[in-house]
């Protein structure tokens, strides 16, 4: 019998992943099944320029597979039984996006059964209970979303007032964006602490002109505590003028794991081990958002594309060595800075220490502009080539791994440095 991968979500990390374990291993021996809820992939780097009118290339999914041996199974992800390891699924029509029904039964659901399971489900907008917040605002972490937050300005007459609340990378780059694509509109920020307060001096002045380019209404040390239909209102009851207000505030996880009794943090994102196995259930795996991983530098790694790469490669180069009998590498996990993109010809690359704070070189302008944009078109890429490059011999499994040096640790592990995912600058966030 095959041993069974399912891969839950297909994003940067699950997308990668499985053309990942396909090019890998023989399909004599491994069966790869993904499971993901929208037919097609999204680039959730660039959704702030779809929400700004941009067309983004349509990849769907049966067509990154196509050839690669991989099953896809458009589903929600309903449940996850550790125990019998089975995961639940409710089917998704391909053409509506819409959960598969029976009139005499109602919403259907499927058991997927598992050998190996890599839980790869990202993350979506944490309103962080904030009254109005998901009822009146919109956001862009998920295509969904940007596309009903791009409907909203395609009516929002000239004049109109447009406030995103979020000082991280998502809501500058979402201002930004909307500001240069809107130049009509009045576009204004909301920030708990001070816009640009983790970059070093030159880097913070540089993001302070491009506000100021751009016309950028900036909100410093503003909390909002709730959201209403043409306005948002701040601590102290200060009201915030907004015929559309966008919601960028952080990202959350799903409770999928929690609820299946996996071991999480306190964000509910899983415990791993430095080779991205669930410390309390190996047979389970995580990469990208969902997995509290340490980096290098003894923290644990933010949500975002680059973190992504790099635990997607832990991940699947230790369930490929543990099932082929190979040594487990060590992908490393550092953390080299943040890439903010400030419209389409002007960004800000900064780099940081292992302590995490900036330092004093930055890169920005045009050169950080194509660098960005080369970053999102490489990473795009290498997901719509999958296996790229497969081995003509892939390897075999075997039922007598080699030992594990790396099974149970959690902290950084000095050792061979594998890269990052494709595409992505090595250790660079980007928003995810």
């Amino acid at each position: 019998m095959k041993h069974r991968i399912v891969v839950l979500g297909a994003g940067y990390a699950g997308a990668y992943a499985a053309g990942d374990l396909a090019r890998r291993l023989s399909p004599a021996d491994a069966e790869i099944t993904v499971v993901n809820a929208a037919p097609d992939f999204v680039e959730r780097m660039r959704l702030h320029q779809l929400a700004s009118g941009q067309d983004l290339a349509v990849r769907k999914l049966t067509d990154v597979f196509a050839g690669t041996g991989v099953r896809l199974r458009l589903a929600h992800v309903t449940g996850i039984d550790p125990e019998r390891r089975t995961v639940t699924v409710t089917p998704v029509d391909a053409a509506t996006g819409e959960d598969g029904t029976s009139r005499a039964s109602g919403i259907r659901t499927d058991e997927l059964a598992y050998d190996t399971l890599l839980y790869a489900l990202g993350s979506s907008v944490a309103h962080h209970g904030v009254p109005g917040a998901a009822e009146y605002a919109f956001d862009v972490a998920g295509r969904s979303s940007a596309l009903r937050l791009r409907e909203r300005l395609a009516a929002l007459g000239a004049g109109g007032t447009v406030l995103v609340v979020g000082e991280g990378l998502t809501g500058i780059e979402t201002a930004t964006e909307l500001a240069e694509s809107r130049p009509d509109l009045t576009i204004a920020l909301a920030a708990r602490g001070e816009l640009g307060a983790w970059l070093s001096p030159k880097a913070r002045r540089h993001l302070r002109r491009a506000f100021d380019r751009l016309g950028i209404t900036v909100h410093d040390h503003t909390a909002v505590e709730a959201v209403e239909p043409t306005r948002a209102i701040a601590a102290g009851g200060t009201p915030l003028p907004a015929d559309v207000t966008v919601w960028s505030a952080g990202f959350a996880v799903h409770p999928l794991a929690a609820a299946a009794g996996l071991q999480v943090a306190e964000t509910g994102r899983i415990v791993v081990d430095r080779t991205m196995r669930s410390v309390s259930h190996p047979e389970i795996y995580a990469a990208g958002d969902s997995a509290h991983a340490i980096g290098d530098n003894g923290r644990p790694l933010p949500m975002s594309c680059a973190s992504a790469g790099f635990t997607t490669m832990q991940a699947t180069g230790a369930i490929i060595a543990r099932l082929t009998g190979g040594e487990v590498p060590t992908t490393g996990l550092a953390y080299y800075g943040n890439h903010i993109s400030l419209g389409r010809r002007d960004a800000v690359f900064q780099m940081v220490g292992e302590d995490v704070r900036s330092k004093t070189w930055y890169l920005g302008g045009r050169t950080a502009a194509r660098l960005k944009a080369g970053v999102l078109a490489g990473a795009a890429w290498n997901i719509a080539h999958p296996t790229f490059g497969m081995p003509k011999r892939r390897r075999r499994l075997t039922t007598a791994p080699m030992p594990d040096r790396t099974a149970v640790r959690t902290g950084a592990t000095p050792g061979v440095t594998t890269g990052a995912t494709p595409g992505v600058t090595p250790g660079v966030r980007v928003a995810p």
